[in-house]
């Protein structure tokens, strides 16, 4: 018994310190779970992060937010956040499409009134698979954290879809610097009319 035990124990010890001198030799053993996870600044949502389907209570439409994210409602937007990223949805009635003048006269001056730090990025029209969408995209200040009181400088994608009556206003902010490019084009790209 002592024999087998004693050769088990040794059978051990050379097994994990071939490990441990296999994964220094940079050889294709596993990696640590320390080395395995993702690191990422403030704001970045992981490339693991995992999206769902989303519809509001009345239908019309369908997207992709970010699975576990906290869900408010404001008014007749909807706002998933978590840290400093916030997706909001919001539906309304439109008797026309909107186009890059109507945002520009309409739109822009009413987000420059409740933006604070206000700086207009661009605008213009973009492609999804939803449909052609009159995309701004603009920086403002976040709202002041409750427990500090500073704001974070945000890059913000407003997008403005429009069918048969009915417009769709897709909200996508997240802290300046954050590499949210892939997530926020899955969201967008998601957008189905129902």
């Amino acid at each position: 018994m002592r024999r087998t035990l004693s050769a088990l124990v040794t059978g051990l010890v050379i097994a994990t310190g071939g490990v441990a001198c296999s994964s220094s030799s940079g050889s294709s053993a596993p990696a640590s779970s320390a080395a395995s996870h993702e690191t990422n600044p403030p704001g970045d949502i992981p490339d693991s992060q995992v999206f769902v389907a989303w519809s509001p209570p009345g239908g019309g439409y369908t997207v992709k937010v970010p699975e576990g994210w906290a869900r408010q409602q404001h008014g007749h937007a909807t706002v998933f956040t978590d840290k400093f990223n916030s997706v909001q949805v919001e539906k309304s009635s439109a008797a026309t499409p909107p186009t890059v003048n109507s945002v520009r006269s309409v739109d822009l001056p009413a987000l420059q009134r409740a933006s604070s730090h206000f700086t207009l990025g661009k605008v213009g029209t973009v492609q999804r698979s939803g449909g052609r969408a009159v995309l701004i995209t603009y920086r403002t200040d976040s709202a002041a954290d409750p427990v500090t009181g500073k704001h974070v400088r945000q890059q913000v994608e407003r997008y403005v879809f429009w069918k048969n009556g009915s417009r769709v206003v897709l909200t996508l902010s997240g802290a300046v610097g954050a590499d949210n490019a892939d997530p926020w084009h899955t969201v967008t790209d998601s957008f189905r009319w129902s």
